[in-house]
């Protein structure tokens, strides 16, 4: 089914792309148009809608659903495990682009953030937060395959574009659990910035770039030595987050939280070139298909902006649901 689904993703022209992103605190997805920049459905998915991925065909999609309730760094351990729990809203929904509807709920193991896919194989790699694991489930049969331990607090999650190994980012201990993406069976740890956050691959798999959200910097990882070979430095006051890397890989675009801004970084200088004002917390962070476009996702004021990567300028804001979180463009379903 996977394998099929990638190769006819290749095969179509594109007719239009669109935005889909996740509104945690009002339990939907909101659909906007590439084209026009409007919101043209607005799904329902079930609690807290955070990690999201389209098909490269564009006819479904993921979200992560979560029954924990919303803890943030600055609440006490204490007062976070007073609050209630409902287990039994955890998950990933499988969404029916074109008809709009949630096909089933996939197991997911406890608290599922963020996620990724292999296309090819059906196998989608989770972060559990709340019980410092990641899991590995099978999209064809439904089924929780494995879950293995990682770093606390997990929240990124990235599988190299080989299909080889993935990476789960620990917030707590500022480190990177890397796991065979076969057996789960742990390779190394990598310690980074402080509070990692997000991860990106080069298409080779040959590098990895880690938002080091406490840190105010970003780690650049050798994949085949599992080393850091490097660090950007960003301004002051940039909390980074979400991460996007251009399509000839020579610009790395950074979402920086309450820092408010999306930076551009010049990556054979490593130095940042451009930065723009985008709106209160900013993470999640996306590209159009064409490579002209970012959208950021803006918590507080529950809207994405439009940013022209030519002019590194906003050029629109959308109003989706309440404290948009995850965002992620795909080919508009057929």
């Amino acid at each position: 089914m996977f394998l099929s689904m990638f190769i006819s993703a290749l095969a179509i022209a594109q007719e239009g792309s669109v935005i889909y992103v996740t509104n945690e605190d009002s339990n939907t997805v909101s659909v906007i148009s590439g084209d026009t920049h409007e919101v043209i459905a607005t799904i329902p998915v079930g609690k807290r809608p955070r990690g999201i991925k389209v098909s490269p065909d564009g006819s479904v999609f993921y979200v992560a659903l979560s029954g924990s309730p919303k803890c943030p760094p600055t609440m006490d351990d204490e007062e976070c495990e007073k609050m209630v729990a409902d287990k039994s809203a955890d998950g990933i929904a499988e969404v029916n682009a074109v008809t709009q509807e949630v096909v089933r709920i996939l197991p997911s193991g406890s608290d599922p953030e963020q996620f990724d896919v292999n296309w090819e194989t059906g196998r989608l790699y989770v972060s559990n937060e709340d019980t410092h694991t990641s899991s590995i489930l099978d999209l064809n049969s439904g089924t929780l395959l494995m879950t293995i331990p990682t770093g606390l607090e997990p929240e990124g999650v990235r599988l190299t574009p080989d299909g080889s190994r993935f990476y789960v980012s620990g917030e707590v201990a500022s480190d990177i659990t890397v796991l065979n993406a076969s057996t789960g069976a742990e390779i190394t740890r990598i310690g980074v910035g402080l509070r990692p956050r997000d991860i990106l691959f080069t298409a080779d798999s040959s590098t990895a770039y880690i938002s080091a959200e406490f840190g105010a910097l970003i780690n650049i990882i050798d994949v085949a030595s599992n080393t850091v070979t490097g660090e950007i430095a960003l301004p002051e006051g940039s909390l980074p987050m979400g991460l996007v890397l251009s399509p000839d890989e020579t610009m790395l675009y950074v979402a920086n939280g309450r820092g408010q801004t999306v930076t551009a970084i010049g990556l054979a200088s490593r130095q940042v070139v451009n930065s723009v004002v985008v709106g209160p917390r900013p993470w999640g962070l996306a590209m159009s298909p064409d490579g002209t476009t970012l959208y950021s996702a803006n918590g507080p004021s529950d809207d994405v902006s439009v940013i022209d990567i030519a002019s590194f300028e906003v050029v629109k804001k959308i109003p989706v649901g309440e404290t948009p979180w995850g965002v992620v463009t795909g080919p508009a379903p057929r």
